[in-house]
């Protein structure tokens, strides 16, 4: 066990780290209240403060011991949900579709904006080792997050939106997986499932979807 490198790999993931959570979170908030639902505003969730939003297991324990135990070919980990009543939105079935994505919106968000600072860093002559890495890391983390979080299972993002899309009934049905998600979510991890047919194909097209929004910046600086 290396622990010199363990500790330079979550100095440069920690700020990317920090940011796509707190961003993703806030986002649910600033959506629903938009939209009708003021709790988690009420509840002071919806801020850029990343306290507001680290669960000390799930985002600090459970990534850490995972990360040393795997020698960093695992990671899993969660941030608190942001509390969200959605019979309070004004338009229930279509208003969640919106809270749902705009925690994985966000994420695509950063991730152009870690690649633009990238571009720019490289484009100027400063090509600092760690902020390179850092910014790499803003980009592959918060692609990572977004196209995890589509996964159409509940309780994550996508399995928000189907339930939404679905007739009534089957989203009643469906919404009953809930209390087993994080389960039926680990199992379907471990067995390479997720990773093999979700997360590895729609990264490429994230990556793709990112290299082509910046390639105006890339041409100009690069």
């Amino acid at each position: 066990m290396d622990i010199s490198n363990i500790i330079q790999t979550i100095a440069v993931y920690a700020i990317p780290v920090l940011f796509a959570i707190t961003v993703h979170e806030a986002a649910h908030g600033y959506v629903a209240r938009h939209f009708g639902d003021g709790t988690a505003a009420f509840l002071g969730r919806v801020t850029l403060n990343p306290f507001k939003h680290i669960d000390p297991i799930g985002t600090i324990v459970m990534p850490l011991v995972l990360y040393v135990a795997t020698g960093g070919t695992f990671l899993f980990g969660y941030a608190k949900p942001v509390p969200v009543n959605f019979g309070n939105l004004r338009n229930p079935r279509r208003d969640t579709i919106w809270v749902a994505l705009a925690g994985p919106l966000s994420n695509l968000v950063m991730a152009v904006g870690w690649g633009a600072l990238l571009y720019i860093l490289i484009g100027t002559g400063l090509n600092e080792p760690f902020f390179i890495k850092m910014c790499q890391g803003g980009v592959l983390f918060n692609i990572l997050l977004m196209v995890f979080n589509l996964f159409p299972l509940p309780p994550l993002d996508g399995g928000r939106v189907l339930t939404s899309l679905l007739p009534p009934r089957a989203a009643m049905q469906f919404s009953r997986l809930e209390p087993w998600g994080l389960m039926i979510l680990l199992v379907l991890i471990f067995a390479g499932i997720i990773t093999n047919l979700w997360i590895a194909p729609l990264m490429q097209l994230s990556f793709a979807l990112v290299d082509l929004i910046l390639w105006p910046l890339k041409a100009l600086l690069l």
